[in-house]
């Protein structure tokens, strides 16, 4: 049986669709929803294994990004978040703007619904970012959404205005200890940086992604569903990509998915 795809959706989400997409060819049972489904009752988060928060601007990013879809899921959603998270057979994952929206509603990085520990803040160039950057998996973090994806540098997209990963110092050494990083960005010799234009945005500690400490909740900021056919690349028509680098993080969820015990 296929595993079933809470796509969720938000005046101004814009990759619903390539989102949707990548779940479908990883094996998954996608559909979109528009919050205002979840909100009336006609859709219910019960009903589905994966919570995928896709890019985009929900509700234009008035106020900061993230933040009026985080409060809906916190206020108006909260029950059904906390035991959609307390299942074992669930997993979450947020990109972009859905990375955004996840760390404003305390979900990322400890679990706290309502208390934001870390955010996503402007990009130190002091504009918007649109390029494929490398990245590389932190091999410590226990998530089992990232099978076969060590020992190799990761060309993804992106696409933000704010996307530069920030906290106190303290709150970093705790999520650096737990091992709770996902991703980070990286240089031509697959080394942590904090150059421009390899780290896009002036992430502390070339911080990509982060996980929850179960590795079942996944935030960053790439791209992962925009390159999950060779096509996506801009340079496929000259081989210099073998395979679509995307794909497999969709493909471990799905699977997870699929095995877990409930």
């Amino acid at each position: 049986m296929k595993p079933k795809v809470l796509v969720l959706k938000a005046d101004g989400t814009n990759r619903d669709a390539e989102m949707a997409y990548a779940f479908k060819a990883a094996g998954g049972d996608p559909e979109v929803v528009h919050v205002n489904l979840l909100r009336s009752g006609q859709r219910k988060m019960k009903d589905y294994q994966v919570l995928a928060l896709p890019g985009g601007f929900a509700y234009g990013d008035d106020i900061v990004s993230g933040k009026i879809l985080a409060i809906e899921l916190t206020a108006f959603l909260g029950n059904g978040m906390r035991q959609f998270i307390e299942r074992k057979d669930t997993v979450i994952l947020g990109v972009c703007n859905g990375f955004q929206v996840l760390v404003r509603t305390g979900l990322l990085p400890f679990r706290k619904v309502g208390e934001m520990d870390v955010t996503l803040t402007n990009n130190d160039s002091g504009h918007f970012e649109c390029r494929w950057i490398k990245v590389k998996l932190n091999e410590k973090n226990n998530s089992p959404f990232f099978a076969g994806l060590d020992n190799q540098i990761i060309w993804l997209p992106v696409a933000h205005g704010e996307g530069k990963f920030l906290t106190d110092e303290k709150t970093l050494k705790k999520v650096e200890e737990n091992n709770l990083v996902a991703f980070r960005y990286v240089n031509e010799k697959g080394q942590p940086t904090q150059k421009y234009p390899d780290n896009p945005n002036g992430a502390l500690n070339a911080i990509v992604g982060i996980t929850d400490t179960t590795g079942r909740i996944l935030g960053m900021m790439p791209h992962p569903e925009c390159f999950v056919r060779i096509e996506q690349h801009p340079n496929w028509r000259r081989g210099s990509v073998e395979k679509p680098q995307g794909l497999p993080l969709f493909e471990n969820i799905v699977r997870f998915v699929k095995e877990a015990k409930w």
